[in-house]
């Protein structure tokens, strides 16, 4: 088991997408709003090492954000 406590993982959890200019995003000030891709009832997409392995959701527990997983991505191979 030593040897897998050596592998790093990046996780990247993605609640939605969107494409703007750069200047509007330098424009932007503390406060502003993006518009997402996606709804509040849409999954996360969660990305290990920039491969997407599964969908979630999010839940507020005791004050504390959670990300469950609710479906693995099985990849086609």
């Amino acid at each position: 088991m030593s040897t897998l406590d050596s592998i790093e993982v990046d996780i990247t959890v993605e609640l939605g997408a969107t494409t703007m200019p750069v200047h509007h995003l330098l424009r932007m000030g503390r406060g502003a709003v993006i518009e997402l891709d996606t709804t509040e009832n849409d999954p996360l997409r969660i990305y290990a090492n920039n491969t997407l392995v599964a969908h979630g959701e999010v839940r507020v527990d005791e004050g504390r954000l959670r990300v469950l997983i609710s479906e693995k991505v099985y990849r086609r191979g």
